[in-house]
């Protein structure tokens, strides 16, 4: 009788579960449905446009179509992978919600690359190739063509795979790879790959090391000080200040660069101007906030909340206005030679439209894909609060300013993600509970010391989840070669017509 009585409520409890899964699998197919959806709607919007404004073309009119819809998909991707950097850490900082962050980067975007995108474009993307005499017209177009494409798909199983990948790197890849199946080796400038090759390593450990410096700094003046709150009247002004002069610099040297290109000396009366006006406005309002506030790291945690938004927001306008090149430039290479061109420009203006095309499919894929890597960056890698997020932000834009100074080449990818592991590492040596379990000139013996780094070892981590360091790094470093082979293939198919 006793097991009787229970197969009603068995079969009860197992009908609830199917039920269950049922509706969650309706929801994940529902969720995956509408944003395709959408992204061939756009796309077809796209060819329809381009069909109807190029009728005097003739024959050349599909692969303009083409190299179109191919830009619109590039768009979308990079909307759906590479904004997460930006909005990643204010979200996984709890200041921001997943649909707040992507509306204000889909509104800064879009501002960006159709304010300040950059008017003209090197249509071998950087000049990784050089194309001359040893390439035809029709050729050029098909290379360009096939690295788009091959950039595109690469990206897309980047962000299929949860893995935040340099956009920059991904076309670059493409035109070599294409490039060398077009003309041989001798059509790839080498100077130019060993940089960006460098750069792999160059941009995660400068963001990593300057967001650890950051963090390290706030600890110590604020955060960890006996008296927080006077800590934090006396350097939070100055902290905004120093974000203030270096997003001004960023955006002269890089966000601005279309409308306005200031010399040495007007960047730095710009930074320092800055610098000094965020100072003054700041005090006041830090000092009004503390009024309130008790002494505890979680009330001064939410004082770096204001101007972790502002950086955010200002990086994503840079970003559009810089990487909607990497979306549009391969297909504004391709409208130069529309016509009667006998002969390949080495620089090509972007047509209006051709940016549009950029900003909303960038916009519109983040809105569609982007939570899935804004939850990686911001959440999987490790654990962000304001202060730490501010520091990955702050990082990012110093990080490009100090490359840029340099001439080296970095990747705001690698830089911004660096940076989450930068803060990540740092937190495992300050905050690590069993590392404090062994007093200063206390010593141990074998064992009891094997005992010890086993437990340090499982609490760090805790802290930062090493599969993702390994996962993004094997693709940043498969990036270039993955995305050259793709091209390479795409290419010999488009030769077979």
């Amino acid at each position: 009788m006793k097991a009787s009585s229970k197969k009603p409520e068995n079969r009860y409890i197992n009908d609830l579960r199917r039920f269950g899964f049922s509706q969650s699998q309706v929801l994940a197919v529902r969720g995956t449905i509408v944003p395709i959806g959408l992204s061939l709607l756009f796309l077809a919007f796209v060819a329809l446009l381009v069909g109807t404004g190029y009728t005097n073309v003739g024959e050349e009119l599909l692969i303009i179509v083409a190299a179109a819809v191919i830009g619109g998909y590039m768009a979308l991707n990079i909307g759906a992978n590479d904004v997460a950097n930006n909005m990643g850490p204010a979200v996984g900082g709890k200041v921001l919600t997943v649909a707040a962050a992507v509306a204000i980067a889909a509104i800064c975007e879009s501002a960006g690359a159709l304010l300040a995108g950059g008017d003209v474009v090197k249509t071998v993307a950087k000049g990784i190739i050089a194309p001359g005499d040893n390439i035809s017209v029709e050729d050029f177009r098909y290379l360009m063509l096939s690295a788009l494409l091959a950039a595109a798909l690469w990206i897309n199983l980047a962000t299929i795979l949860g893995a935040p990948v340099s956009t920059t790197h991904a076309i670059v890849g493409g035109v070599l790879g294409a490039g060398i199946a077009a003309a041989g080796v001798d059509l790839v400038n080498w100077a130019t790959m060993s940089k960006i090759a460098a750069s792999w390593i160059i941009s995660p450990l400068f963001g990593a090391a300057i967001a650890a410096a950051l963090l390290l700094f706030i600890k110590i003046k604020v955060l960890n000080a006996e008296k927080r709150l006077e800590g934090a009247l006396k350097w939070v002004p100055i902290l905004i200040g120093v974000m203030a002069a270096a997003f001004a610099a960023y955006m002269a040297m890089k966000g601005l660069k279309k409308i306005w290109k200031p010399s040495t000396i007007e960047i730095v009366i710009c930074s320092g101007l800055s610098f000094v006006v965020a100072l003054v406005l700041s005090r006041p309002y830090i000092a009004k906030r503390i009024q309130g506030l008790g002494n505890r790291k979680r009330d001064i945690n939410s004082l770096f909340d204001l101007p972790l938004i502002a950086g955010a927001a200002l990086l994503s306008f840079a970003h559009g206005a810089n990487d909607v090149a990497n979306a549009v430039g391969p297909l504004a290479a391709i409208i130069s030679t529309v016509g009667e061109q006998t002969e390949i420009a080495s620089k090509v203006t972007i047509p209006f439209w051709v940016m549009v095309i950029g900003a909303f499919g960038i916009a519109l894929g983040l809105g569609l894909f982007g939570p899935k890597l804004i939850a990686v960056v911001g959440e999987k890698i490790t654990r962000l609060n304001s202060p730490r997020a501010y520091c990955v932000a702050l990082s990012s834009a110093i990080t490009v300013l100090i490359a840029t100074t340099l001439g080296l080449p970095v990747s705001s990818t690698h830089i911004a993600v660096g940076a989450v592991f930068g803060v990540g590492f740092l937190r495992e040596f300050s905050e690590n509970p069993n590392r404090r379990k062994l007093r200063p000139g206390h010593k141990l013996n074998a064992t009891a010391e094997d005992a010890f780094n086993s437990r340090n070892l499982r609490g760090t981590r805790r802290l930062v989840r090493r599969r993702f360091a390994l996962s993004i790094a094997a693709a940043w470093v498969i990036t270039v070669p993955a995305a050259a082979m793709l091209a390479a293939m795409i290419y010999a198919v488009l030769q077979l017509h």
